[in-house]
């Protein structure tokens, strides 16, 4: 029972991170499954994508009031992501977990500089009609980031962030809500890949689930009361602190 209760408090943590900054909240389920509630990276790998998966349908059905999900970015975005996400998940199969958690440390870095690197917006207020984006950039982001979120369990939102802030251009509030689709896609298949190579817990899921989906219904709701540099600073101190705790565990192991 105590570990149930555990498991919700922890997914309700993760959604509220997704639902307020538009991460599927792998990048903080990760660290607090494995040092708070003692599991494996194997066994959080399959945790996180399921818990994922629910956050970000959650967060979407929120952000879309505000019109804050850009339909056609999530067109070009979506469908790649998930392909290639489901590709990462079936791969990672044969990896080990050792450098699972490797590579992890070294996506969340990347994700980190980008974050700290300063950010030129003059439109973070702007609402999905009114934003462009180059469609070669997209697809490319997406498919890349797709196989290597898919590969450690996460849906990648952690790095697709930073990306489409510094890459697409896409303004915060908007990327925030875009994010969520393309993290909806990317964990449903990162989910069917787990799950069909019986890397899925079930047991250990469900209450993790059922956190998570308050957790994303109240942080949507925060987050479009929180300022647009606000959200990326709080994202970023996120990102950093969790590469600081697995680049730590990946020297010292």
């Amino acid at each position: 029972m105590d570990s149930v209760v555990l498991l919700a408090a922890l997914g309700f943590c993760g959604g509220l991170a997704s639902g307020t900054l538009g991460i599927g909240g792998g990048i903080l389920m990760t660290p607090l499954l494995l040092y708070v509630a003692g599991l494996d990276m194997r066994t959080v790998a399959g945790l996180t994508i399921v818990q994922s998966l629910f956050a970000a349908l959650a967060g979407v059905l929120i952000h879309r009031k505000f019109n804050h999900v850009h339909w056609r970015l999530l067109a070009w975005m979506g469908p790649a992501s998930l392909v290639a996400s489901l590709g990462g998940a079936v791969a990672s199969r044969y990896v080990s977990g050792q450098t699972l958690l490797g590579l992890f440390a070294g996506l969340a870095l990347a994700a980190a500089a980008l974050m700290i690197a300063p950010l030129k917006e003059t439109n973070g207020e702007a609402t999905a009609d009114e934003v462009t984006f180059h469609r070669g950039l997209a697809l490319a982001v997406a498919l890349s980031i797709g196989f290597l979120g898919g590969m450690v369990g996460q849906s990648g939102a952690f790095i697709l962030i930073p990306a489409m802030l510094h890459v697409l251009r896409v303004p915060t509030r908007v990327t925030i809500g875009t994010s969520l689709g393309v993290v909806l896609c990317a964990a449903a298949a990162g989910t069917v890949g787990k799950v069909a190579t019986g890397q899925v817990d079930f047991a250990l899921a469900v209450p993790l689930v059922l956190g998570a989906l308050l957790g994303a219904h109240v942080g949507g709701k925060w987050s479009h009361r929180i300022p647009a540099k606000a959200l990326r600073a709080a994202l970023a101190l996120v990102i950093a602190l969790s590469a600081a705790r697995m680049c730590w565990d990946v020297v010292t192991s």
